[in-house]
C-alpha cells in the first residue's frame, strides 16, 4: 500500500508538470485555438471514457446510454448559472448529482437485465432523455440552450479529469471494486459468495453516471450551448469506442482511447468526406487484430515503464 500511494504521489506530481507545461504554451499562444479546444476536449472524453469503463469493463455490464447523462449534467449545470446564478463549482456538482440520481433511478430497474437486452435498455432510456429534453421549452427546447457563459476552461477540465481517474482508480482498488469485478468474471459465483450483485451494478451505474454529468456541465460550460443534437445515441457510441480501442477494464486503456479518437478526429477534421472512411476502416482493423483493445484488461504503471527502460526490475506493478 505504502508503494501504491508513492506511485499515486508521483503520478500527480507528474500530472501538475504536466498541466504547467501545457498552460505555459497555451499562455504564450504556441497552442492555438483550435488544438486547445481539442485538448479540452480530450480530458472532457476521458472522464467519459473513465466512467463507462467502470460499468462496462470493470463491472462487465453493456450500457450505451451514457450520452444521455451528459445531457442532464450539461442542462442541469446549464440551468443552475444561467436561470439562477450559482457559482460554477455549484453548477458542477448539481450536473453530477442530478445525472447521479437519474442513473440510480433507472439502475434500479434495468440492471436486472444483462447482456444484450440491458444495452438495448441503456439505449432506449438514452434516447428518452434526448427526447424528453427536446420537449421543454424552458431549456430551449429543439433550438438548444444558449447563453451559458464560458465558465469552463483547461484548468478546470484538466484537474477534474485528475480527480476522476483517482477516484475510479481507488474506487476499483477498493472492497467495493472488487466486488465489481467478481461480477465481471462470474455473476453466479459472486452471488454464491454473498454479493449482492445487483447493489453494487447500481452502485456502479450512478458513480459512472454521475461522472458523465460532470463532462455534460463542462462541456456546455466551454462550447457555450447545450443542444439535443450533441447527446445522440452515436454520440454514446463513440464513448463506448473509446473504451473498447482502449481496453475493456483498463484505466490507461480508456485514456488511451480518448485521447486517440479525439486526436484522430481532429486531424482528419480537413478531410470530411473521408475522415469517417479512415476512421471506421482503422477500427475494423483494430478489431480484426486486437479485439481485446490496445492494452486489453492490463495497466501502464511506472513499474512498467522502469522495466522498459531498464529500470528496477522488482518494481511492484
Amino acid at each position: 500500500m505504502q508503494a501504491l500511494r508513492k506511485q499515486d504521489l508521483l503520478l500527480l506530481g507528474l500530472a501538475v508538470v504536466f498541466y504547467a507545461i501545457v498552460q505555459g504554451l497555451l499562455m504564450a499562444d504556441i497552442i492555438g485555438p483550435f488544438w486547445e479546444l481539442n485538448i479540452v476536449l480530450v480530458g472532457i472524453n476521458i472522464i467519459l471514457a473513465a466512467s463507462l469503463n467502470l460499468i462496462n469493463g470493470f463491472t462487465g455490464q453493456f450500457s450505451i446510454g451514457h450520452a444521455g447523462f451528459m445531457a442532464v449534467g450539461a442542462y442541469v449545470g446549464a440551468v443552475m448559472t444561467v436561470k439562477f446564478s450559482l457559482p460554477f463549482i455549484v453548477a458542477l456538482a448539481g450536473g453530477a448529482v442530478a445525472a447521479g440520481i437519474l442513473g440510480f433511478l433507472i439502475g434500479l430497474p434495468t440492471l436486472r437485465l444483462s447482456g444484450d437486452y440491458l444495452a438495448i435498455a441503456t439505449l432506449g432510456l438514452g434516447e428518452i432523455i434526448r427526447i424528453t429534453i427536446l420537449n421543454i421549452p424552458y431549456v430551449g427546447g429543439a433550438s438548444g440552450f444558449m447563453g451559458i457563459p464560458r465558465l469552463a476552461d483547461f484548468t478546470w477540465v484538466f484537474f477534474l479529469t485528475i480527480f476522476t481517474l483517482f477516484f475510479i482508480k481507488n474506487l476499483i482498488r477498493s472492497s467495493h471494486g472488487r466486488a465489481c469485478i467478481s461480477i465481471r468474471e462470474n455473476e453466479i459465483a459472486a452471488e454464491t459468495m454473498g454479493i449482492d450483485t445487483t447493489r453494487y451494478k447500481v452502485l456502479a451505474f450512478t458513480i459512472g453516471a454521475s461522472f458523465a454529468g460532470l463532462a455534460g456541465t463542462l462541456f456546455s460550460h466551454y462550447f457555450y450551448i447545450a443542444h439535443p443534437a450533441s447527446f445522440t445515441f452515436m454520440r454514446s457510441f463513440d464513448i463506448l469506442t473509446m473504451v473498447v480501442l482502449g481496453g475493456l477494464g483498463s484505466m490507461t486503456g480508456a485514456v488511451t482511447g480518448a485521447v486517440l479518437l479525439t486526436f484522430i478526429s481532429a486531424a482528419l477534421a480537413s478531410y470530411p468526406e473521408w475522415r469517417m472512411v479512415i476512421y471506421s476502416i482503422s477500427l475494423i482493423i483494430l478489431m480484426l487484430y486486437r479485439p481485446q483493445g490496445l492494452l486489453g484488461d492490463k495497466e501502464i504503471s511506472l513499474s512498467i515503464i522502469k522495466r522498459l527502460t531498464g529500470g528496477d526490475s522488482r518494481a511492484e506493478n
